[in-house]
């Protein structure tokens, strides 16, 4: 992304801030000195869901991977305890739009901040690396494979590195869905830097490669005990409405949801290149401002079409998942997948970009049969060995359950990361529940042939066995002779698939990822067997299907009268304004929602700024001025 600190906002320009600066009281306890960067430096009250237990772990030096979901400020736990810890804290990033976006928002909080990447000239990397030998900077954004050098290294190990962070730190797990090698490297840091907690941070995180994370970056006691905590917050993103239907008329069914939201910023997964062009000049030929982005167009035009985006309101961005991993737009207000994502944790992280201010917004999947055969080609081509490929066609397997979800499809998506809740009331199957066939019997016979197995194979020897198949692997483990060969012999092939999709995704089974996509009784699968419940699936999932017209996402701020909705209307054009001026998107400037009640509340002294939500010292100071002008004049 062409958004770049170095070249669009001097340090000169911003007043970056020391510790004493800041007035933190260094003899008060550290959770005392965190509330007190919380609101002095990011203008907040009170921490976010688990954002308290991880910065208290990591001021108590203990490695921690934190597993949160998109929008709820991750960030925010490694800057506060950079700050108290004082030193070097080193962030490590895969993307330079996000480290050049992080790096821009800390500055004008105040915060000594900047980054070393491919995209500065060896220049500008040099008089950065002169701050941070120096010890000017609090924080270092730099990519894994430029950091994992030995020269970056032996010059690191000699400074103050107090504090290490690992954006996306679900990459460096190969039992992961997302794997990148230059990843890999970073299980070395604890030996170059022995003294310094490492913070790991994803949005998405199966249990097996939660494990897998903090088994690499962790350090282990004398008797091999792993060391240092690892805080779930929970997966769920509330706010984001999941529907999925068939594809049947893809462009009508495009169309029918974009146009009802021309007014909002909304993001169009495609599954290539060439769909993403289709979609782009049919999205602009139907009148909407649409704008491609994927690996094949020249980096100036990416760079542009993003800036676009990141800056304007009712801009489509249709993408390859070239697009969107570190995109911090909070307004982003439906997330549309006109084919198959890849898997769970892929499909998580995709929609998770939409609602990130918390406010209604929507996540809408078409998918087909010739999607999922797409899918099953690209684990099969895609390299890596026959565990991998496995592990990959489970997960997929996951993503098909969950699109097929007789019930909750929040609780289906949930329940794939070891999450439950009750029934969310805000998906397509709670709103307009689809018409079930009890599958009772069905499920007791699957519940006995997994149990006759020892939950030890997959859905495929499962069904085999229940249809009564007698092939080389059938022979191999004697399950001929079981009792339960041939039970559901009665019932078809595809059927059968669909019941044990429909299993996993109502919580009765679980897919063992790491063992081979081994199905797993679960405490609900006993109650059934007890019969203290029964099952129902949907044995037509992939008939035809309308699309329903979305509802339109409402704001989540309190309503403001004709009056204070004009002065909040000034407040954008003024924050629209700084941020050209800066060369910044809108919302580093001010959210949303500190708009709002800077509208409601109608400071008009530097004093009265610094209690709106949102505004710390520093943008007090630099901005103050400008927005009481603003109320000023329309106060009269």
């Amino acid at each position: 992304m062409a958004l770049h600190a170095s070249s669009s906002l001097a340090d000169s320009d911003l007043h970056t801030a020391s510790m004493d600066e800041l007035q933190i009281d260094r003899n008060a306890p550290v959770s005392e000195q965190a509330l007190q960067v919380l609101k002095t430096v990011y203008g907040y009250d009170c921490f976010r869901g688990k954002q308290a237990a991880v910065i208290t772990s990591l001021l108590e030096k203990k490695c921690t991977l934190a597993v949160m979901p998109t929008g709820m400020g991750k960030s925010i736990c490694f800057q506060i305890p950079a700050m108290i810890f004082g030193g070097l804290t080193l962030v490590v990033s895969p993307l330079v739009a996000l480290m050049e976006d992080q790096v821009m928002a800390l500055k004008l909080a105040g915060i000594r901040a900047d980054s070393i990447n491919s995209s500065r000239s060896r220049e500008e990397n040099v008089a950065t690396w002169r701050k941070v030998a120096s010890g000017d900077l609090r924080l270092l954004y730099i990519a894994p494979e430029r950091l994992m050098t030995e020269r970056m290294l032996a010059a690191l190990a000699k400074l103050d590195v107090n504090l290490i962070a690992i954006d996306e730190a679900h990459c460096i797990s190969r039992w992961g869905p997302s794997f990148r090698p230059d990843y890999e490297g970073l299980s070395r840091l604890r030996d170059f830097f022995p003294h310094a907690p490492i913070a790991a941070l994803t949005a998405t995180a199966d249990e097996t490669t939660r494990e897998d994370i903090a088994d690499q970056l962790f350090p282990r006691d004398s008797h091999d005990k792993r060391l240092g905590d690892v805080i779930v917050s929970g997966f769920d993103r509330p706010n984001i409405r999941l529907s999925v239907t068939q594809r049947n008329d893809w462009k009508k069914q495009l169309l029918d949801f974009v146009g009802a939201r021309k007014e909002q910023s909304g993001i169009v997964y495609c599954l290539s290149r060439r769909k993403t062009e289709e979609v782009t000049r049919f999205l602009q030929d139907s009148g909407l401002q649409a704008f491609a982005y994927h690996a094949g167009l020249d980096k100036t035009v990416r760079a542009a079409a993003q800036a676009r985006f990141m800056r304007e309101s009712g801009v489509v961005m249709v993408a390859t998942i070239a697009f969107g991993m570190g995109i911090d737009k909070p307004d982003v207000r439906y997330v549309f997948h006109t084919n198959l994502p890849s898997n769970m944790e892929a499909y998580a992280q995709e929609i998770g970009r939409a609602g990130r201010d918390g406010a209604p917004s929507e996540a809408m999947m078409l998918y087909g049969l010739d999607d999922i055969r797409m899918r099953r080609s690209f684990i099969d081509n895609e390299g890596g060995d026959d565990d991998h490929r496995a592990r990959e066609h489970k997960r997929l397997d996951a993503l098909l359950a969950f699109c097929e979800a007789p019930q909750c499809r929040r609780q289906a998506l949930l329940s794939y990361f070891g999450e439950e809740i009750k029934a969310c009331n805000n998906c397509d199957i709670c709103l307009d529940p689809p018409r079930l066939s009890d599958g009772t019997v069905a499920a007791h016979k699957l519940i006995e042939v997994i149990e006759a197995t020892g939950q030890s194979f997959g859905a495929v020897q499962m069904i085999d066995i229940l249809r009564g198949l007698v092939h080389e692997k059938i022979k191999r483990f004697g399950h001929e002779k079981l009792t339960c060969h041939s039970s559901g012999k009665d019932i078809s092939k595809e059927d059968w698939r669909a019941i044990v999709r429909q299993m996993v995704a109502t919580g009765f089974l679980k897919l063992d990822i790491a063992n081979h996509g081994a199905l797993k009784l679960t405490a609900k699968a006993l109650s059934l067997k007890m019969g203290e419940i029964r099952f129902a699936y949907r044995p037509d999932v992939m008939g035809p299907s309308e699309l329903s017209r979305p509802r339109r996402a409402k704001s989540n701020l309190p309503q403001l009268d004709a009056g204070d909705q004009d002065l909040f209307e000034a407040l954008r054009q003024c924050r629209t304004d700084l941020a050209r001026q800066h060369k910044v998107p809108a919302y580093v400037i001010f959210s949303d929602k500190t708009l709002h009640d800077m509208a409601l509340q109608k400071p008009t002294t530097r004093p009265d700024f610094l209690l709106i939500h949102g505004v710390g010292s520093s943008k007090q100071r630099k901005f103050a001025d400008t927005f009481i002008d603003v109320i000023e004049n329309w106060m009269g």
